[in-house]
C-alpha cells in the first residue's frame, strides 16, 4: 500500500514523503548528503556503463549538499523530482528514481530514470518505488504521460519497464551520451490511465 503524506521545516518548506511497502521515497535534505555520497561511492562501478560520464567531483559530499539545495528547489517549482528510495529507517540509500524535465501547457509530461544499488538488484525494490512515485506523478501532479528510455543491451531495464506497464513507441539512434559514448535507445511511455 502506498501512503502520501508531508513533512515541513527547514529548507524543503513542504516536501511529499512518499511511503510504499518497503521504503520512504523521498527529496534528500541536505543534511542527508552523507547518505547519498555513499550510495555513489558504493555503486560507482556497477552504474558507470549506463549513465553519463561522471566527474570525481560527483563523488564528493559538496556537490551532493549543493545537488539536493538545487533538487528542493526544483521540486517546488515541479520541474523536476529527484526521489531517493530509502529504507524505512532512512539510514540506506537503495536507488534513485527521477521524474525530470516536467513540461506542462500541452504536453503534460516528464522523463523518468531510475538506478538501483547493486547489493539490492533483483529484488523489486525499483518495480515498488516507480509504481508508488508514478501514482504520485500521475495523481498529485497530473501529469498525462511519463517517458522512459533504455538502451537495447539492457535488457533488465526493458523487462522492468514492460512489466510496469510502459509500451515501446519507437528506437532512437545515438539518443543520449552515455558514459562518453552515444547510445541507441529503446523509447517507452506510460499515459495516466486518467487521460485514457
Amino acid at each position: 500500500m502506498t501512503r502520501f503524506r508531508s513533512r515541513f521545516g527547514g529548507t524543503s518548506s513542504s516536501i511529499s514523503i512518499i511511503e510504499s511497502e518497503r521504503m520512504i521515497i523521498r527529496v534528500l535534505d541536505p543534511s542527508q548528503a552523507e547518505l547519498m555520497v555513499k550510495f555513489r561511492n558504493e555503486n560507482r562501478e556497477f552504474l558507470t556503463p549506463w549513465e553519463p560520464a561522471r566527474s570525481n567531483e560527483f563523488y564528493t559530499p559538496a556537490f551532493w549538499q549543493s545537488q539536493i539545495r538545487m533538487a528542493l528547489r526544483h521540486y517546488r517549482e515541479q520541474s523536476h523530482l529527484s526521489f531517493t528510495l530509502l529504507n524505512k529507517a532512512e539510514t540506506e540509500v537503495l536507488g534513485v528514481c527521477n521524474y525530470s524535465n516536467i513540461i506542462r501547457g500541452t504536453f503534460q509530461s516528464c522523463h523518468l530514470g531510475y538506478a538501483t544499488a547493486e547489493k539490492h538488484q533483483s529484488q523489486g525494490y525499483m518495480a515498488e518505488a516507480i509504481n508508488a512515485s508514478i501514482g504520485y506523478v500521475f495523481n498529485e501532479l497530473n501529469l498525462h504521460r511519463v517517458m522512459a528510455n533504455y538502451m537495447p543491451r539492457n535488457a533488465r531495464s526493458g523487462d522492468l519497464l514492460a512489466y510496469l506497464g510502459f509500451t515501446v513507441e519507437g528506437r532512437a539512434a545515438k539518443f543520449l551520451q552515455i558514459n562518453g559514448v552515444w547510445e541507441d535507445h529503446v523509447l517507452t511511455s506510460r499515459i495516466n490511465p486518467k487521460h485514457q
